[in-house]
């Protein structure tokens, strides 16, 4: 996944805004920014930057180990960012 992600957007940034952990749940709250260089699946190469995409992520521990992560993004506004969907 990350391979993928820097061969798409070598400039890939993600800004930590918040985190917790209560038990044997993580959560992060974040933005990413970066140049879309490359394909992603369905979606071509636009070569247009994108800035403060909102996201999070949901991680569920066992023995100080990730055992499973969730992550939530806003596509749709990356993707009127770099010219795959109409501005609204």
């Amino acid at each position: 996944f990350a391979n993928g992600t820097f061969a798409a957007v070598p400039d890939f940034k993600v800004t930590l805004v918040s985190r917790f952990v209560a038990g044997n749940w993580g959560g992060m709250e974040w933005t990413m920014s970066g140049t879309h260089k490359g394909d992603f699946p369905g979606l071509p190469a636009t070569g247009k930057r994108f800035s403060s995409i909102r996201g999070a992520t949901i991680v569920e521990l066992k023995d100080g180990k990730i055992i499973r992560c969730s992550d939530y993004w806003d596509a749709a506004t990356f993707m009127r960012q770099v010219g795959l969907l109409a501005p609204t």
